[in-house]
């Protein structure tokens, strides 16, 4: 398990702007149910931006002897989501 908090007010959870706040905090639970299948459980709890707490579930598969993707999403490349140009 793993919590995360700290958060600026003007993060982003995902590539729609669901917001997180400096209030927030982020749980990945992450479990191995079968072999080459991946679960991670995320809880969101922010009481500046939600009602209550939510729960999103990802799945993954996982392929041998295949390198893993990084993924790294830097403030620079925000413009590719929202738009060219858009403001924070």
């Amino acid at each position: 398990m793993v919590e995360t908090t700290g958060f600026r007010d003007d993060v982003w959870l995902d590539v729609e702007g669901s917001p997180l706040t400096s209030s927030g905090k982020m749980t990945e639970r992450w479990r191995r149910p079968k072999f080459g299948l991946m679960q991670i459980d995320i809880t969101i709890e922010d009481p500046k931006a939600y009602t209550k707490p939510f729960t999103v579930r990802v799945n993954h598969q996982l392929m041998p002897d295949t390198e893993l993707m990084e993924f790294v999403c830097q403030e620079r490349d925000a413009n590719h989501y929202v738009g060219k140009g858009a403001s924070k």
